[in-house]
């Protein structure tokens, strides 16, 4: 099972957190019985329930570099006022 980043649990709500450990461990318990194609259909799971956190992130992540591209121009700007 691929675990997500600590970043994306950050963003998950105590009821999503708790079912995406529930989902990791019922993962990792199929994948010990080499039950893999039931193991794949858990991680599709997980997937889908962390996307919106994903997306959430990139998000923050696009709004972060827009201020810093604001920061810059507005230092660009006071140098050429100079």
């Amino acid at each position: 099972m691929r675990h997500c980043s600590v970043q994306v649990r950050g963003l998950l709500t105590r009821d999503e957190l708790d079912r995406y450990n529930g989902l990791m461990e019922a993962g990792s318990f199929l994948e010990e019985q080499s039950r893999y194609d039931l193991a794949y259909v858990i991680q599709q799971e997980v997937d889908l329930l962390i996307q919106p956190a994903i997306e959430q992130l990139k998000d923050k992540s696009r709004a972060r570099d827009r201020e810093e591209q604001e920061y810059l121009a507005s230092l660009k700007n006071e140098d050429t006022a100079e």
